[in-house]
């Protein structure tokens, strides 16, 4: 079985590949990304290291045996003026500059081709955790009314549309009306920028309408940058009278998935996958 090597940014993500490494008996090798990575990561083996530390990245990922990589979890995009990097990250920061000027997914790209040209193969998430993806249909207990499935439509419509322009990975429809789209700021942040609205636009916990919507980018490379939901993503929702969540049916990476069914059936919200 080949050794994992995990570049590890915020969020559950990485938490939930590395425990399945260690379930499965896969050893896994840490990177935890400076002022991103959860401190219980800190259990397994690995290292910290800066976002511009490519040299001690790579040479920890060769000295650990490692034959794969997988990036999991989110990053915010850096002030490059502020990085320090090492030899490595200083011959290679030039190019990833003028990548991220491209925007996100040239950026990612542009990363994904460093590691790959060192002769570690790109392992996705989704794969890794056994195709732990949303479903076609329902999901818990809810099925959404035909009103509530329009405006997720037209969420996942206008979150696609945001990706070809390498913008976001959601939206939020309420009445046939976009909400909010989703930015650099994030899922999270968007729902609560949409809980801030004049309760005349959205639902409410008595009076639930709406839908958040995750799509994958069109132009995005999915072993890196698929989208992730959770129990927190329903909580948020809830919280901003959303009707239910939705995406891509298959191309939704769901974070543990008993609690994402047991919190939107006890708060009421739908989830759903829709087919593409």
């Amino acid at each position: 079985m080949s050794k994992l090597g995990l570049i590890a940014g915020g969020g559950a993500l990485p938490l939930s590949v590395a425990a399945r490494c260690e379930a499965e008996g896969r050893p896994v090798f840490v990177v935890r990304l400076a002022g991103f990575a959860d401190p219980h990561l800190a259990r397994y083996p690995g290292v910290d290291a800066g976002m511009a530390e490519i040299g001690r990245v790579l040479s920890a990922l060769k000295k650990a045996g490692c034959d794969a990589v997988c990036f999991a979890g989110t990053v915010n995009r850096p002030d490059f003026r502020s990085l320090k990097p090492d030899f490595k990250g200083a011959t290679l920061l030039p190019g990833i500059v003028a990548a991220a000027a491209r925007g996100d997914d040239a950026l990612l790209r542009k990363i994904l081709s460093v590691f790959e040209g060192e002769g570690y193969a790109i392992e996705g998430a989704d794969d890794i955790l056994g195709g732990e993806t949303l479903p076609r249909g329902a999901l818990g207990a809810l099925m959404p009314t035909p009103d509530q499935l329009s405006d997720l439509r037209k969420a996942l419509h206008v979150a696609e549309k945001a990706g070809e322009l390498d913008i976001g990975q959601g939206a939020v429809v309420c009445d046939g009306l976009v909400l909010a789209v989703e930015a650099q700021e994030g899922t999270d942040a968007m729902l609560a920028r949409v809980a801030s609205l004049p309760a005349d636009l959205r639902g409410s916990p008595a009076d639930r309408k709406g839908a958040l919507g995750k799509a994958p980018k069109p132009i995005q490379d999915l072993r890196v940058d698929m989208p992730v939901m959770g129990a927190q993503t329903i909580e948020l929702a809830a919280a901003a009278g959303l009707a239910g969540v939705g995406g891509v049916a298959g191309k939704l990476i769901l974070i543990d998935h008993p609690a994402i069914v047991e919190v939107a059936d006890r708060l009421g919200l739908f989830v759903w996958g829709e087919s593409r």
